[in-house]
């Protein structure tokens, strides 16, 4: 597995820049990676209300959520999803968030 440094900490990471060990995440990693993944910055409230909902979700169910259910039930619409994570918000906010690939996402 390769390894990336971030905020002056080296995490494992998979081949497509997923995080290992979500344990190893800090929010100041995902400013980090929201450069690195083109996100627009800086971070809002909502980016952030964003990453912590796929950050709980993952470690509550095992997985991060789809579009779908950010928009339904994060706080934050399907529109303004796409406006903060250009280009496939599920996936882009898992890599921001340190969390796994969602199921479902390609």
């Amino acid at each position: 597995m390769p390894n990336a440094v971030l905020a002056g900490i080296e995490v494992e990471v998979n081949d497509e820049g997923f995080f290992e060990d979500p344990t190893q995440w800090t929010e100041e990693m995902a400013t980090e990676l929201a450069d690195i993944y083109g996100v627009p910055t800086p971070l809002t409230d909502q980016h952030w209300t964003v990453l912590h909902f796929m950050r709980q979700e993952f470690f509550e169910k095992g997985t991060g959520p789809t579009v779908r259910k950010l928009g339904k039930t994060s706080g934050v619409t399907v529109k303004e999803l796409y406006q903060l994570f250009p280009k496939g918000p599920a996936k882009l906010a898992a890599r921001v968030a340190g969390i796994p690939k969602p199921r479902g996402c390609i």
